[in-house]
This record gives C-alpha cells, sequence and structure tokens, in this order.
C-alpha cells in the first residue's frame, strides 16, 4: 500500500497534542514535504521505505545490543524524522545551555564551597544520597589550580552534556531528565542522520535541514582546547564491547579519529596517562570516558572495578589528562535533584529556567514527602537516586493511579521507613510525532534528547538535532531503547538554505601525513587472534570438505581411502573439533558434529563464534562490508546427507576466502595489517605442520597425498610442476620448503620474519628484539635443509617454535595471551 502524501489521512485531530498537528503552517509544509518525499523514494524504489533505509543501516553496519541480549539487533530507524522549525529551535537551544550552565554551577559548588548547601538551598542529604556523589572530588578543583592543569587552570567539570526533553501542552518542551555521565544516543543521532540523507538523496538539503558535522567538529576541538600539546591525542575510553552501546562508541571513535581504548590499554606514569602500543607507551592528552566515576580508578574509587584505570584520578588531579567529563560531574542525574533547580536557577542565575523540568518532589523532606504521600494517585513515584528500592519493581517508576491497593500500602509503607528513597513526579501529558509503520503514518509518544557540548572557545554549542526515542507504548521512557521501540532523526529546519559551514581550528585542512596512527597493544592482541581464528576455522573446513569426499579430480577421491579418512577425523579429534568418541560415528554424523560444535574449542561453531567476538572489538577498525562478512550467521544444519554438508562447508570456505582477501587488500600495510598477517601465517605454518605430519608419512597411499595438496591448495601448481600422480618428496617440498609457494612452510615463516621486522622497537640500539631473533632461528633450518633430509623430527621442532614464538610475540607487544596449543599434544587451547 503507497504511502499516503502529504500526511492527509494521519490519524490525529488537528487540535491533538502531535508535532505535526502543533506546528506553524509553515513548519507543517516542511513536515508535508518530508512525507511526500518519501513517498516518491518509495515509488522510484519499488519497495517499502522502510526497507530502503534498513538496507542503508546494514550498509553502516548499524546495530545495538538491549539488555539481556547475546547477540547485537539492527538499529531500528523510522524513515520519517522529526521536523522542528528554527524559531522553535532557538528556545530550546537557550533553554539547554541555560541548564548546562547550571548544572555546572551547582556542581561546582557541591565539590567546592558548599555555598548552596549551607544557606540551606539544598539539603545535605539530598547531595550525600546521590549514588553518583564522590567525596574525595571535594576541592578537587582548587588542588587542579594549584597543582596547574594542563592549559593552566582547574578546566570545566562539564565539557558535554545531554537532557531527555518531551513536548507537553501547549507545545511547551521539559526535560524529564538530564544526562551527565554517558552522553548515549551521540553518536545514533550522527548514524540516523548519515542513514536517512544516503537513503532519501537530496530531500534533507532540499528541506534546508541544518547539518551535525559542525557540531562534532567543534565538540573535537573543545575536547583539544584543554590540553597543552598543539595536536593532542583524545582518546575514547569504553567499558568494552559487550557494554550495551559499544556499536555506538565504535562509530563515534572511528568519525572523530579517536583511539578506542579500554582500562587496561591505559597506565599512568609521573602523573601522565599512556595508552600501551606495539611501540611503547604513548601519552594521552584528553579521555572521553564512557564509563562510570565509580569504575574510574580502582584505587580512588571502587576498588572492585576492572575496567578503570589505577591512578587515573590522580593523574587527573595533577593536569596530566584531561577527563571528559570530570569525574563526579555526574551527581546531579539523580531524578531527586529535579526538585531544586528550578530555585536554584533563581538562586544563581536570578532567572527563571526557559526549559522547565518536570514537576518533581523529593519525600527527603517531610512538606514535599506529605504532597507526595496526598496525591499519590496522581503522580509516577520513583527512585530518588536510581537504584533499586523497596516497593517499585519497575526501572522507570510507578504511576500511583495504576497500583492495587496493597501495592499502594506496601508502597506507602517503604516510603515511611525511608522516605529520602524515594520521589514523586507529575504525569506529564505527552507528544507524538508521525512515525511510518506499515507504510502508514501513525502516531507514537517520543522523547528527544538533545545534546550539548563546549567548542574551542570553552563556549556551549547545542547539536542541531538529537535523538528521538519512538515509544512502542504511551509510557513516558527515558532510558535506553525497549522491545519494539523505534529511533528517528531530529531536523531542524530553516526558511533558507543553511550558509557554508566556517571550519574550526581542528577542523582545518591538517597537514599532510602518512600511517595509522597509534595501535594500542590490546588491539594487537585481537587484531592477530582475529586472523588466527579465521585461518584456523578455514582449515578445520577444508579438512571436513576433504573427508566428505570433495576432491572430484581423475584420480580416486578421498572417500575410497578409508585410512585417509580416519587420519583426517584423528586431525579433527587432535585439533579439538569432535571428540574422540564421535570420529568412530559414520562420516556424515562426524561431520555434523564438528561442524556444529559450540563447546569444543577447534569447533567449527567455537571458531567463528570467536572470530565474531574478537571482531567486535574492532568494530573501530573495520569497515561496515567487512563487518557484516563476519557477523553473517552460520547456515542452518538440517540434514546428515554429505551432500547438504558438503554445500554448507563449501560455502563457509568461500566466506572465509572473502575474509582473507578483504583482509589482505583492504588493511593499509602499516602495524594493523602486519599483526593480521602475523596471526595468519603462524596459523597457517601450524596447520601445514600438522596436516604434513599427518598425511606425508613413510608409506602413505598417493590419494592420501592427493589430499593434502587439496588442503594446502597447491594441486593445480604440482600438476603443472609434475607429470605424474602425487609423491612424497614433490610434495614436501612444494608444501614446506617452496619459498615461492603462498601456502609453503618456509613462504609463512618468511613472511613471519618480514613482518616482525618492521614492527617497531622499544630501544634506541637498533638491535633485534626476542620476536625477531626466534623467528630468524626459525627460518635458518628451513632455508638451509633440502627435502631428503627433511623428517618428522624436524617438522615437529618446528612447530614447536612456532609455538613458541607465538609466546614471544604476545609477550613482548601484548597485554595478555593465551597459548594457542600445546607443545605436545597440539590440541587447541585458546
Amino acid at each position: 500500500m503507497p504511502i499516503r502524501a502529504r500526511l492527509k489521512d494521519y490519524p490525529v485531530g488537528a487540535d491533538a497534542l502531535d508535532l505535526y498537528r502543533l506546528a506553524s503552517p509553515d513548519i507543517a509544509a516542511k513536515w508535508q514535504a518530508m512525507a511526500a518525499g518519501l513517498a516518491t523514494l518509495r515509488d522510484e524504489a519499488g519497495i517499502p521505505v522502510a526497507e530502503v533505509v534498513s538496507r542503508q543501516i546494514q550498509d553502516l553496519g548499524l546495530s545495538f545490543r538491549m539488555t539481556g541480549d547475546a547477540e547485537e539487533r539492527p538499529w531500528p530507524l523510522s524513515p520519517m524524522p522529526l521536523v522542528i522549525g528554527a524559531a522553535q529551535w532557538h528556545e530550546i537551544e537557550r533553554g539547554l545551555v541555560q541548564r548546562a550552565e547550571l548544572i555546572e554551577a551547582v556542581t561546582d559548588d557541591i565539590y567546592g564551597p558548599q555555598r548552596l548547601i549551607s544557606e540551606g538551598h539544598l539539603p545535605a542529604a539530598l547531595v550525600a544520597g546521590s549514588r553518583f556523589f564522590a567525596r574525595n572530588l571535594i576541592g578537587a578543583r582548587e588542588t587542579r589550580a594549584e597543582e596547574g592543569s594542563a592549559r593552566g587552570g582547574p578546566g570545566n567539570l562539564l565539557s558535554v552534556y545531554a537532557a531527555d526533553l518531551v513536548c507537553g501542552p501547549g507545545g511547551q518542551w521539559r526535560v524529564v531528565a538530564d544526562r551527565l555521565r554517558l552522553a548515549n544516543g551521540i553518536g545514533y543521532a550522527l548514524e540516523n542522520r548519515l542513514a536517512l540523507s544516503r537513503s532519501t538523496g537530496a530531500l534533507l538539503s532540499d528541506s534546508h535541514v541544518r547539518r551535525l558535522a559542525q557540531f562534532f567538529a567543534d565538540l573535537r576541538s573543545g575536547m583539544a582546547r584543554a590540553c597543552s600539546r598543539e595536536s593532542p591525542r583524545i582518546a575514547l575510553l569504553t567499558p568494552g564491547r559487550l557494554n550495551q552501546s559499544y556499536p555506538e562508541q565504535a562509530h563515534l571513535a572511528r568519525y572523530l579519529g579517536f583511539p578506542l581504548v579500554e582500562g587496561r590499554d591505559l597506565t599512568v606514569s609521573d602523573d601522565r596517562l599512556y595508552v600501551r602500543t606495539i611501540a611503547g607507551p604513548k601519552r594521552i592528552d584528553a579521555l572521553w570516558r564512557w564509563i562510570d566515576t565509580n569504575a574510574l580508578d580502582p584505587l580512588a574509587f571502587d576498588s572492585r572495578s576492572e575496567i578503570g584505570v589505577p591512578d587515573g584520578f590522580e593523574a587527573w588531579l595533577r593536569g596530566g589528562v584531561e577527563l571528559v567529563n570530570a569525574p563526579g560531574a555526574e551527581v546531579l542525574e539523580a531524578p531527586a535533584f529535579a526538585a531544586y533547580l528550578p530555585r536554584l536557577c533563581e538562586v544563581l542565575r536570578d532567572e527563571a529556567p526557559i526549559l522547565p523540568n518536570i514537576a518533581t518532589w523529593w519525600c527527603g523532606e517531610p512538606g514535599q514527602a506529605d504532597a507526595v504521600r496526598d496525591r499519590i494517585g496522581e503522580l509516577v513515584i520513583s527512585s530518588a537516586f536510581g537504584r533499586k528500592v523497596e516497593g517499585l519493581t519497575g526501572g522507570q517508576g510507578s504511576s500511583g493511579q495504576t497500583l492495587s491497593r496493597l501495592d499502594r500500602e506496601t508502597l506507602l509503607a517503604a516510603m515511611d521507613r525511608r522516605p529520602l528513597d524515594y520521589c514523586g513526579q507529575e504525569i506529564v501529558a505527552q507528544a507524538t510525532t508521525p512515525t511510518l509503520v506499515d507504510e502508514r503514518f501513525v502516531p507514537r509518544a517520543f522523547t528527544l534528547r538533545a545534546f550539548v557540548a563546549r567548542g574551542a572557545d570553552g563556549a556551549w554549542t547545542v547539536m542541531p538535532g538529537g535523538f528521538a526515542r519512538l515509544s512502542s507504548s504511551d509510557e513516558m521512557h527515558t532510558g535506553w531503547m525497549g522491545e519494539g521501540d523505534m529511533s528517528a532523526d531530529v531536523c531542524i529546519v530553516d526558511e533558507a538554505p543553511p550558509t557554508n559551514l566556517v571550519q574550526t581550528r581542528i577542523a582545518q585542512t591538517p597537514k599532510v601525513r602518512r600511517g595509522g596512527g597509534i595501535l594500542a597493544s590490546q588491539a594487537a592482541d585481537n587484531l592477530f587472534w582475529f586472523a588466527r581464528y579465521v585461518e584456523r576455522a578455514e582449515i578445520t573446513l577444508r579438512v571436513i570438505r576433504a573427508v566428505l569426499g570433495s576432491m572430484i579430480e581423475v584420480d580416486a577421491g578421498v572417500g575410497s581411502n578409508t585410512e585417509t579418512v580416519a587420519a583426517l577425523l584423528d586431525l579433527l579429534v587432535e585439533w579439538n573439533a569432535i571428540r574422540p568418541a564421535t570420529a568412530r560415528l559414520p562420516v556424515a554424523q562426524a561431520v555434523l558434529a564438528a561442524l556444529s560444535e559450540t563447546r569444543l574449542p577447534g569447533g567449527v561453531g567455537t571458531l567463528f563464534s570467536r572470530f565474531r567476538a574478537t571482531g567486535l572489538t574492532l568494530r573501530d577498525r573495520i569497515t561496515p562490508d567487512f563487518w557484516r562478512l563476519v557477523n553473517r550467521p552460520l547456515p542452518l544444519l538440517d540434514s546428515h546427507r554429505p551432500s547438504a554438508l558438503l554445500r554448507v562447508t563449501r560455502e563457509l570456505i568461500e566466506r572465509l576466502s572473502a575474509l582473507s582477501g578483504m583482509l589482505a587488500e583492504n588493511f593499509n600495510r602499516g602495524p594493523s595489517w602486519r599483526f593480521i598477517d602475523l596471526g595468519r601465517r603462524l596459523e597457517r605454518a601450524l596447520g601445514i605442520c600438522d596436516t604434513v605430519a599427518t598425511l606425508a608419512g613413510e608409506g602413505e597411499a598417493p590419494e592420501a597425498l592427493g589430499v593434502l595438496l587439496d588442503l594446502s591448495d597447491s594441486q593445480i601448481t604440482y600438476r603443472a610442476r609434475y607429470l605424474t600422480g602425487p609423491s612424497r618428496d614433490p610434495v614436501c617440498d612444494l608444501l614446506l620448503l617452496d619459498p615461492d609457494n603462498p601456502r609453503s612452510l618456509v613462504f609463512q615463516v618468511d613472511a613471519l620474519c618480514d613482518h616482525i621486522a618492521a614492527l617497531p622497537s622499544l630501544g634506541e640500539d637498533m638491535m633485534p628484539e626476542a620476536p625477531l631473533l626466534e623467528a630468524r632461528a626459525l627460518q635458518a633450518p628451513l632455508r638451509s635443509v633440502v627435502i631428503e633430509a627433511f623428517d618428522t623430527g624436524l617438522l615437529r621442532a618446528t612447530e614447536a617454535r612456532l609455538l613458541a614464538l607465538s609466546d614471544t610475540i604476545a609477550a613482548r607487544y601484548f597485554l595478555q595471551y593465551e597459548k594457542s596449543r600445546t607443545t605436545t599434544g597440539g590440541s587447541l587451547l585458546a
């Protein structure tokens, strides 16, 4: 069914509390132009416009994770944006800047002179009760001023601020929550705009929608302004890949050019912060933290934190690093503070709030507690400090009018016992916005998250747009995306086209430079192991294909030689792809077990899961095309038939071959690529050692040697070189000692030596480090032996040296590592 152009059938009355219906005639015309443009897009594409946008989301690799989800979900973006006129947005901007300045002033007082408390404007229990109040921050700004911060002053507590807004009766915008810890959604606002602009062509520019790029340039400049160096290094501190907004953080880091680091990547020395890299520690001037203050430094805050940086707080206190936002800045994020902010605005600024927050009463004050009890049926009762409290089951609070008599009595009794844990908030009639669902416009309630950041001059700048959450229910949610919720771009429209943007200092054309920036040790570790898992999965699949009799050459297939099949199955057992008992089952069942195995470390399912998990940590370094290939699920295994199993095996080999090709061609030839190829070459060398030792022993049948050539993709090369069938010495020479064969053992070892020699050295004496010495010691015997003298002992010694080299590489370049195989049994452990 085609989209109803110009919203003429939108099922909301003219007097409804709806963003489109509340719009002035000129802005309503912009809404209609958007709807008409989407209808045109649908007609041109011949598919629903939501599918057009969805394809762009897939191309960009946009995803998110809900609480409890093991896997990420595609990002849910509505094709219809929110449209807000420039005049209305101007008032919102003024209100956001005013509120950001107010919050910083209150926070500055809490950790400084505390006049608001001593003069009775702010209860001490309210401050101390906030789970984000950091007692050891009191006086910190004075300490920073005395020590001398990186820019000669104490710096700002707030550099990035976000607020959740709702549009209420009369079109009045109100603040329902302040976001001071994490600016969740700021990256998705950017991603929404990218997806929508790519999907709709010139529609946004034709509607004179303000661009977002300047805001992000200002944000980056603002973070750089407090740093002492002219070209500071700014990093984004993430809690890790399992965090709900990790995809957003990775996208932001890539867009802004910030290294994405975890706490274990960082170290403090002489009150300065450094990131551990393969070239030694590199200084970090500013850190955009996406973790709570309590987790920031286990020595200063919560000692149980495993994601923070020991002595990181001390480094900030001494001016050795700038933190965005400063530690403790989130103290006012507790909902109960909303009860005092309107009055504090009058006290500190001598003016009324431009953007009022929803009316709030904190039960820690007797008068406000009595008001909440008297009006409990008209209010939402929430946790005052965001903690789980007795009598409230939902994270968003409970509406008093929906509580049963028993639940209400239970809640009131709990409030009597600990009144300071509760607050009451008014129930606000929430505006709706047109949302495109199943090719029809329907109203959905929404909240708008707006973002403010300091620019190069320290002044606040407001993102001309934001991130809108479209609720699947009528309830007002200010948390993260819920089941069935959607997001929408927020478009601020002008009557005339926007003027050319004036570039900020940091957005001007930079000096020409080469190289890929720093490579953190943890990132090098992940790149190395990602490539190893990919290569390990490929050789396992090649063995499975051989077991299934995939050879279709003139010679008899592997299926005609039961001893060769048994040897290949034993190899799968050695690699922990199947259990010993499974190898004794019929071939099809054993293969099915290997393909679907997710518990044993060498099973195909396990290996695919591991390189997907490792790939998650590389989101800031890999392209969306590459990520889609990595993240593609395994095919369904619903048949024991060898032909079906062979089809799946071939499909997976082709997928891994595509990955290997992208790894080889799409990475700049810098350290990142070298660690990818190091992992690939080392794992391939180990695979060659195992397969040759298994299939090229004395007295092996020609069929086994033919399989060995197939496993190493060297069948064509061998036939072009020799007119006879496979013989042991020619096959082994090709697979072990031929330096021109990219599938030979010596080729892998030569590549290992070249890569390690090209990596940066920690010393200035230019002497080779341990990994290079060990690689050359591994290379020398292979370069000085002839195949007639190459025996099983030398092969197993080479394998042991490869394993030792893996450990030496890890010890030199990585933060932590696991041995890939045991040197005796050859079983997979990583």
